[in-house]
């Protein structure tokens, strides 16, 4: 009890270090895009070595009730843009689509379209999306899938007979995923700082701008996924993005799922995923100042599953996959949970492991639609899967704050 009220101690104090820093934010013109103002370098960050509080606001008070959440949620939003993703450019209200090709598949059962968006400065960023739509008038939820190319999705028919629409879109057609290169999104928006992952996820929320246009799509019912890269980029846009009701990054690791400050076996830590000769271009170039030094981030990856809150997400992930950090999933998954108790939503927080290595297999397909009957329709799943087991129940607590009562 007396190291658990020292260690509590101990936190508020750091997060006072953290609080008095931020509010000396100064404006810092020609760095940043419009309106971004500096924050501390890594230097002057306290060291905080359990997760941080994301109930602590910058003038120092705590969450009280849901509008307090909704003010700190903007204020670990504009952390995480400016320390980890680069700031991003608001949508583009002249999205056009073109139909490349329909064709009805599964036997009667479905509609597969090739449609190419064009949207931004003269329309000159494009993206390949592609939807298989059930028979029948819906409107019908969406699973969409960010990948390298489309209908990439093994088990479409399976999903699209249990009535959801299947849809993915070519991040690539946005940054080519190469180092010291800029990508036709970058090209258009030149006065943003956004990075790789940052790029994606914006494509995927055009993606849903243009599913709000649709009928045929439920706009209350859309789940958005990805595998590896691809597990970052779904995360980061379902933070972003409240029109997105389920959020399910697969095997996401370091920057998606997985934690910084706690580190399985063999996992990949951000100091490798940030190397020049690796993924730094995913981030932006301020991340790379904390490698080595991740207890200095005012932030670790719970912050951004929180945002998520009240809406609906699942971390679907193998044990062998080492490198993608089971452990410290788990620990983020842990350090999320209390917002989402905070807000109501404790049912809506999900986590599954399975056996075996790095891949969005068939069994995570059906967890994900399983999870996604049970959040949109209360429909318990048949297989008697469960969202909730803890892979290291044993693992201690990675936090000494609480959820806030008195709400």
């Amino acid at each position: 009890m007396v190291r658990q009220y020292r260690n509590t101690i101990i936190n508020q104090i750091r997060g006072l270090g953290l609080i008095l820093l931020l509010l000396g934010m100064f404006a810092c013109p020609g760095t940043n895009p419009a309106g971004v103002v500096d924050m501390p370098g890594v230097d002057k960050l306290p060291d905080i070595k359990e997760l941080p509080d994301p109930f602590v606001m910058n003038d120092g008070t705590r969450v009280k009730n849901k509008t307090d959440w909704a003010k700190r949620r903007e204020e670990i939003k504009a952390m995480m843009l400016y320390y980890q993703y680069g700031h991003i450019p608001p949508a583009h209200k002249n999205i056009i689509a073109k139909e490349l090709s329909s064709e009805t598949v599964y036997d009667g059962g479905a509609t597969k379209k090739h449609i190419l968006l064009s949207m931004g400065p003269e329309r000159e960023v494009k993206i390949n999306v592609g939807m298989v739509i059930p028979k029948g008038e819906g409107p019908f939820p969406v699973i969409l899938k960010n990948d390298r190319g489309i209908f990439n999705v093994p088990i479409a028919d399976e999903i699209v007979r249990r009535g959801y629409i299947v849809a993915d879109y070519a991040r690539t057609d946005l940054d080519p995923d190469q180092k010291n290169t800029v990508g036709p999104a970058q090209a258009a928006y030149p006065d943003y700082d956004w990075a790789t992952l940052a790029v994606w996820a914006w494509g995927g929320m055009r993606v849903i701008d243009y599913f709000m246009t649709l009928d045929v799509v439920d706009k209350e019912r859309i789940a958005f996924t990805g595998h590896s890269r691809g597990g970052k980029t779904a995360l980061l846009a379902g933070a972003l993005d409240e029109r997105i009701a389920l959020v399910v990054p697969n095997g996401s690791g370091c920057g998606g799922a997985g934690c910084y400050r706690f580190q399985g076996e063999k996992s990949e830590t951000l100091e490798r995923i940030t190397a020049p000769e690796r993924f730094e271009y995913w981030f932006h170039p301020r991340f790379r100042d904390f490698a080595d030094k991740e207890t200095k981030l005012p932030f670790d990856q719970h912050f951004l599953k929180a945002m998520v809150a009240p809406r609906a997400m699942i971390s679907i992930d193998a044990l062998g996959d080492l490198w993608a950090n089971p452990y410290g999933t788990q620990q983020s998954h842990r350090g999320a949970q209390p917002v989402f108790e905070f807000l109501g939503a404790d049912d809506k927080l999900g986590i599954y492991f399975r056996a075996g290595g790095h891949a969005q297999k068939e069994d995570d397909w059906r967890t994900l639609v399983d999870f996604a009957d049970k959040v949109f329709f209360e429909k318990m799943p048949a297989s008697g899967r469960l969202f909730c087991q803890l892979p290291f129940p044993n693992a201690p607590q990675p936090f000494s704050w609480s959820v806030p009562r008195g709400k």
